[in-house]
This record gives C-alpha cells, structure tokens and sequence, in this order.
C-alpha cells in the first residue's frame, strides 16, 4: 500500500513537473522555431519588381543569387573572418584576466574585478559603440594621446566588437579557472611539473569547456552584429548589414530572409565543431 502511494506520488510530481514546462516549451516552438520557420520559408518566395509586394510563390532565385554573387560571397567570408578574429582576441585576453581573478587576486581585488567586468553590460549598446566611434576619429582621444587612429572601417570594427562582446568570454573562463581544484594544481607542483607544464596538461583541459562557451557567445554575437559595423565599420560591409539594407532600404524580404540563412548556418557549424571537441559535455 505504501509502495502503492509513493509510486502515484512519484507520477503526480512528474506531471506538475511536466505541466509546468508547456509554457516555455510553447514559447520555443512558437516563437524560436515558428520564426526559423517563416524564414526559411521566406527565402524561397520572390518579390514584385513593379510593386515591391512579396509574392508567396516556390522560387530558388534567392538561394541562387546568395550562393554565386560576388559580393554576398566576400561579405560572408569577411564576417566569417571577423568573428573569428573577435573570438581569438577575447580569448587571449580572457584566459590571462580569468587565471588571475581566479587563482592569483585577493578576495577584495577579484569582486571588484568582477564588478568591472559585468558593469558594461549594463551600459547601452549604442552608447558603447557610439564612444568607441569617438575614441577612433580622427580628432578623437586615441590620436591626441597616440597621433594614430585606425579610423573606421575592419579594424575599428574588429576592435569594437571585441569590447562589446569581451565580458561574454571572461565570465565563462573566469567560472571554469575558480573549478580547478587548488590541490591538482599543488600535486603537480609537488611531482616536479613547472608552472608551464601545469598549464599546460592539467589546467588548459579543464578550463577548455569554459573558453568554448565563451567562444560560442563571441562568434555568434558577432556574425549576427549589424549595428557596430554600421557606425565604426565605415565601408566595411558585413552580412549583417547587408541584410538590414535589404530588408528595410531594398524592402526585399525573401532576399534578406535568403541571406540570413547564411550566419544561422556558419553558427550551426561551429556549434556542431565545439561539440565535436567534448568541450560542451562539462561546460
């Protein structure tokens, strides 16, 4: 009998569990994936040259267009790459900063590095990318104190997108360093292994899932970034931007909805190459 009631017990909390997923599982589907779906969809409809309405009929000349034009190609290739090199700089500033916050700062050092970190996300995104507009003109503070700007266009834009998106990378690394445990780090010493080695064959390891979960916020903000580009990057163009512009100059939705599938699909592949890795299993 007690049995009996524990069993019925045990599905009654499954269910109240269960009921209470439904309205973020419906929120997903309907909002998450609902959307991916009516762009996919999208892609393949055309729009009436005379009108500019969108036509709801099966065409491929989106998909064609996105995969031979020039242009779009060495957009993609330039995002691609700008992503990249967003990732690798916050990487090799990250790693440094979370190993000190983690194993080196005092208590009192490591809060208010913390605390330095996280606060420009409270700040406004186009308050962020607007002072770093000032920070590289020509006349702006970066050439009085240095007599050199980058000005805008790839670099200006690489280098803005690097600070947006550089506190998404410390947290996550500054996390995996605090799990290290202290003893593992002490043992090696004690068997003779050198700081280097250390690093190397016991920490790197363990901290890897925690730069890869940064690594995944960094890319990913950055193939989808339009804004930035649009007020540092001066004649750079990313798909981003692009996309905008066809979406809200060109008003050509299927075009734009064709074009998205591009950063949607580059983000699909770096997800699956992370996972490859190992390194999501112990994020």
């Amino acid at each position: 009998m007690a049995a009996d009631q524990g069993l019925t017990h045990g599905v009654s909390r499954r269910l109240r569990l269960a009921f209470l997923l439904v309205p973020p599982l419906a929120w997903l589907v309907v909002a998450y994936l609902g959307s991916l779906g009516v762009l996919l969809l999208s892609a393949f409809w055309s729009t009436d040259t005379f009108t500019g309405a969108v036509v709801r009929s099966y065409t491929s000349d989106n998909i064609v267009r996105v995969v031979t034009d020039t242009v779009f190609r060495t957009a993609t290739l330039r995002t691609i790459g700008i992503a990249l090199s967003v990732t690798v700089i916050c990487i090799a500033l990250a790693v440094p900063l979370g190993l000190y916050m983690a194993k080196v700062a005092s208590p009192r050092v490591r809060l208010a590095l913390v605390v330095a970190v996280t606060t420009p996300l409270w700040a406004s995104y186009l308050v962020k990318a607007y002072a770093w507009r000032m920070l590289l003109s020509p006349e702006g503070p970066l050439h009085w104190v240095a007599g050199y700007t980058p000005g805008y266009g790839l670099i200006a834009t690489v280098l803005t997108l690097a600070y947006l998106w550089l506190p998404y990378m410390v947290i996550p690394v500054f996390a995996a360093f605090e799990r290290v445990p202290d003893p593992l780090i002490d043992a090696s010493a004690d068997l003779g292994a050198s700081d280097l080695t250390t690093l190397r064959t016991i920490v790197a390891p363990l901290v890897f899932p925690g730069i890869a979960a940064g690594s995944i916020f960094t890319f990913s903000l950055s193939m989808g970034d339009y804004i930035a580009v649009t007020i540092v990057g001066g004649k750079t163009q990313m798909l981003g931007n692009i996309i905008y512009g066809q979406l809200v100059t060109a008003n050509n939705q299927p075009l734009a909805a064709a074009l998205s599938l591009i950063p949607l699909a580059a983000i699909v592949l770096y997800l699956l190459a992370m996972r490859r890795t190992g390194a999501l299993e112990n994020v």
